[in-house]
């Protein structure tokens, strides 16, 4: 498993006071670069041998990621990466035009790290795509959209939107095709960042607020040709 070895690198991130806040750290970030899938088991065993952690802090870890609605406890079976289902997608994109609209309207008054970090993402993002790396695509998406959550000068909001980006990484997966999906978005990302630069919010919030129901609308469609209706959110 691919992802068991990167845990295995993470290791050093753990320092003697490492806590099972950390570890949930590290397994939602594993969660949005889309390392871990939805339905996938994560082995207590591995995991903590991977990171060298005791089963009681992993423990903690899997129950922060299950209130994150990450993962879930399956009695006599384990703990699973969540699957989402329609209902879960329509509210987090709800929930993101509302952060990153009112994040964008902030933009004046920003800290001048989030536009670093603006502009980082979409150069990530082009790059990944001229090397045919989707996967990296989509996850440098979500790192353009924290970075505009950023422009709200939160670390509340950037939390919650840390969380609610991880958990539609999860939607991602259901895209037959990554790069049918995410290509088209690099274009409104630079005209996003430009927008924002040039000071026209108004037409900013327009263009983003068209992006994330465009984007919705696809996942949902493509969890209508792909998931069974009434299907569980667990696995």
């Amino acid at each position: 498993m691919t992802w068991l070895a990167k845990l295995q690198d993470d290791r050093s991130l753990l320092s003697r006071a490492s806590t099972a806040q950390r570890v949930a750290e590290i397994l939602r970030a594993r969660i949005t670069e889309g390392a871990l899938l939805p339905g996938t088991r994560l082995s207590e065993e591995m995991i903590g041998a991977a990171l060298g952690v005791s089963r009681n802090t992993l423990r903690e870890a899997f129950r922060l990621l299950t209130h994150e609605r990450l993962v879930v406890h399956e009695l006599n079976r384990g703990v699973f990466v969540r699957m989402l289902d329609v209902q879960d997608v329509v509210d987090i994109y709800r929930l993101r035009r509302v952060l990153e609209g009112a994040a964008v309207r902030n933009a004046p008054d920003s800290p001048a790290e989030a536009m670093v970090a603006l502009d980082a993402a979409l150069v990530a993002g082009e790059r990944a795509a001229a090397e045919g790396r989707w996967s990296d695509v989509g996850t440098a998406d979500l790192q353009f959209h924290l970075a505009i959550a950023g422009l709200a000068g939160s670390p509340r909001i950037e939390e919650i939107m840390r969380q609610a980006l991880a958990e539609i990484r999860l939607a991602f997966h259901v895209m037959a095709v990554p790069q049918t999906f995410h290509q088209p978005y690099l274009d409104r990302h630079r005209e996003l960042l430009e927008l924002i630069l040039g000071g026209d919010l108004e037409r900013a919030q327009a263009v983003l607020d068209d992006y994330l129901r465009t984007a919705q609308r696809q996942l949902v469609d493509a969890y209508a040709e792909r998931v069974p209706a009434g299907a569980a959110t667990a696995r």
